[in-house]
């Protein structure tokens, strides 16, 4: 019987609705424009990608957007997910800081990207589009919309970055268990992959090309829909489930953040635990220290470009106005494939620009010894990824130490390392190094910036 009530409780507690900031924002977002007309892009200009309610998700303004009930039942199946206070890492510390985070880890494919790869799934079953197509970095958006296409029938088709089809296996045998396809990118099948490897039979591959050649192929095909992992309005709207339980998580325990810190690479994983704490501010709440971690090597929001840049490669994409290292920029291949992306999300990005968050890049070696420090202490080993906002954790409660100040500090472990224990073999072996992009490919990738007014 406590069972099922705890069962009724925790269900009760999954939202109702998501957030979105684009009701919040101090000034407007610049708009999205057409890639050959470079005006602002219209309903019917992103038809061919995405499903009306995606659509109609991406350019709204409402503060509050239903959940539909189809996608709240597959939610339950892990939401709410647990928030944890990480004492022993605080006592690891010895930090007067009170550290909390969201454990993501517990969906089933053991990260947060499944919060949006079932709406978008199922937005696309509504519509009686039978196929998808999609990038994936790390493999774990691909392992959520190769879950996501399962559970509501659909055919799903991964380009996956060259680089992380060799390092990850087991993430591609992930999402050919569920049925989907899975391709390392740059590849034959595509116009723009075949130029792509024309030029280097050898390319590591990248976001923006995978991208490129998952979008060639939707636009080609009447049966077929592109999804996005990250970066867009719509994606960053799924996410808020995130932080909207960790807003009452915490108010359980008589506690809010004074820090949100979340690692950042297309920016929802930051949007999902940020934006719901954020809009209180902006609402005239308490202040908010927000801070986005993302790697050195691919240093978007820290040393990027703000600018209007496509979201591919092959620059099919709408352009947005955003943090860009610009569109053709290949990062190296260092492990955390999902923080892999040449472009910020344009809401992220925009939030930079006004001042209200801040932007931290770190080195691949402080990240891994951040987060085996973690693990030592919480009993949880994270995914590459979010061993950067174990690093930023790490820095902000040492500084507390320091100066001797409590503070509450909230982070998202948006997934587990388990499929990346090569990664962390590579590292306690001594293999892995501190990986630096070209600065000729950066100034080359920048100077490729289209010319767009504002």
């Amino acid at each position: 019987m406590s069972e099922t009530v705890k069962y009724v409780l925790d269900e009760a507690r999954i939202p109702r609705t998501w957030y979105n900031i684009n009701a919040d924002l101090p000034a407007p977002l610049a708009p999205a424009l057409h890639p050959a007309t470079k005006e602002p892009v219209s309903p019917a200009d992103l038809a061919p990608l995405f499903p009306q309610g995606v659509i109609e998700q991406e350019l709204s303004t409402e503060r509050s957007i239903e959940i539909p009930e189809p996608v709240r039942d597959v939610y339950r199946q892990w939401r709410p997910s647990p928030l944890y206070r990480a004492r022993r890492l605080e006592q690891a510390l010895d930090t007067p800081a009170r550290i909390y985070y969201k454990y993501e880890g517990v969906s089933p494919v053991g990260s947060h990207k499944p919060n949006t790869a079932i709406p978008q799934a199922f937005y696309n079953y509504a519509e009686g589009v039978p196929r998808i197509t999609t990038e994936t970095g790390a493999g774990q958006w691909g392992s959520s919309l190769a879950l996501a296409g399962a559970m509501f029938g659909l055919d799903i088709e991964v380009y996956m970055v060259g680089i992380s089809y060799r390092q990850k296996p087991y993430r591609r045998a992930f999402m050919e268990s569920f049925g989907a396809g899975c391709i390392a990118s740059p590849s034959e099948r595509t116009a723009f992959g075949r130029s792509v490897l024309a030029e280097d039979p050898d390319s590591a591959g990248s976001l923006g090309i995978a991208i490129g050649e998952a979008v060639e192929e939707a636009v080609q095909r009447a049966d077929t829909h592109y999804a996005l992992g990250s970066v867009l309005n719509h994606v960053l709207l799924h996410q808020t489930v995130t932080g909207l339980e960790a807003k009452e998580q915490l108010a359980m325990a008589d506690d809010y953040p004074d820090t949100v810190i979340a690692c950042t690479g297309g920016g929802s994983n930051f949007a999902g635990i940020v934006f719901p704490f954020l809009g209180d501010a902006l609402r005239g709440g308490s202040d908010l220290e927000a801070i986005a971690v993302e790697p050195l090597a691919c240093p978007t929001l820290t040393r990027g470009c703000f600018a209007y840049d496509y979201g591919d490669s092959a620059q099919l994409t709408p352009l947005t106005k955003m943090h860009t290292l610009g569109s053709g920029f290949v990062p190296p291949g260092f492990h955390a494939g999902g923080l892999r992306y040449h472009g910020m999300a344009p809401q992220i990005s925009h939030l930079r620009a006004l001042g209200y968050l801040e932007a931290r890049a770190y080195e691949q070696l402080e990240c891994f010894a951040a987060g085996l420090r973690f693990a030592q202490a919480e009993g949880i080993i994270p995914a590459p990824e979010a061993n950067h906002a174990v690093k930023g954790v790490i820095d902000e409660a040492l500084a507390c130490r320091e100066h001797g100040t409590s503070k509450a500090i909230l982070f998202n472990l948006c997934g587990h390392g388990n499929f990346d224990m090569q990664a962390y073999t590579d590292y306690l072996a001594g293999n892995l190094s501190d990986l630096a992009g070209s600065e000729v490919e950066a100034a080359m990738a920048l100077s490729g910036l289209p010319s767009v007014a504002g």
